[in-house]
């Protein structure tokens, strides 16, 4: 019993060092960020997402998710990326990429040569000095507490972190270019989503949002 009472309180302060990891980033929606939503807004191109590991998983989440909310995106990995998928970018996409130490030399490698072949490097990054950041355009910056991730190794709360303030551009930029819940609804059509289209759109559309 009494190792399950560790446990209990071991999960518990997991949950709490999320939690602080996720509001931390309040402070992140500020020039800079609606900066970044204007530039997604803005973007007549594709939203590359990118990252590697954990933020890897981030990126393909929020790609998946701008495109949901009407910002065209999709994900590419940077190795697969340096193995010939870059040849995938424009001049009007524009590149997102997710890193908090901003050290991958993968990555870094990435978005230095699509730097020339698109419009633009956003990163969102703890490390405002890390070779990711200083090759952006744009960097949003991830203010974390200490114990944020699990024995600061475990990318936990930072990446739930980098998570809510891609949420956040997802929602910002569906507003901004007038994608309203009708176009999202016609485009999600399968799951428990489009099975009850009608009733959200009914609530969406009475509540305002």
């Amino acid at each position: 019993m009494q190792a399950e009472h560790e446990w209990a309180n071991r999960a518990k302060q997991v949950i709490r060092a999320d939690a602080a990891a996720v509001l931390g980033v309040l402070d992140g929606v500020d020039a800079t960020f609606l900066a970044v939503a204007k530039k997604l807004t803005e973007c007549t191109g594709k939203v590359l997402v990118t990252g590697s590991g954990t933020s890897g998983a981030i990126a393909s989440r929020a790609a998946h998710l701008l495109s949901v909310g009407g910002t065209p995106a999709f994900y590419l990995p940077p190795a697969d990326g340096l193995h010939g998928g870059l040849g995938v970018l424009q001049a009007d996409d524009v590149v997102l990429a997710l890193s908090k130490g901003g050290g991958s030399e993968e990555l870094n490698d990435f978005c230095n040569r699509a730097k020339t072949l698109c419009a633009g490097v956003i990163s969102i990054t703890a490390d405002p000095t890390s070779p990711l950041a200083l090759m952006s355009d744009h960097v949003i910056r991830l203010v974390l507490p200490a114990d944020s991730d699990l024995g600061a190794v475990v990318a936990t709360g930072s990446s739930l972190a980098t998570a809510a303030l891609t949420d956040a551009l997802v929602e910002v930029c569906r507003v901004a270019r007038g994608y309203g819940w009708d176009k999202l609804l016609f485009t999600h059509p399968s799951g428990a989503v489009g099975r009850d289209a009608e009733e959200s759109l009914k609530r969406l559309q009475g509540s305002g949002g």
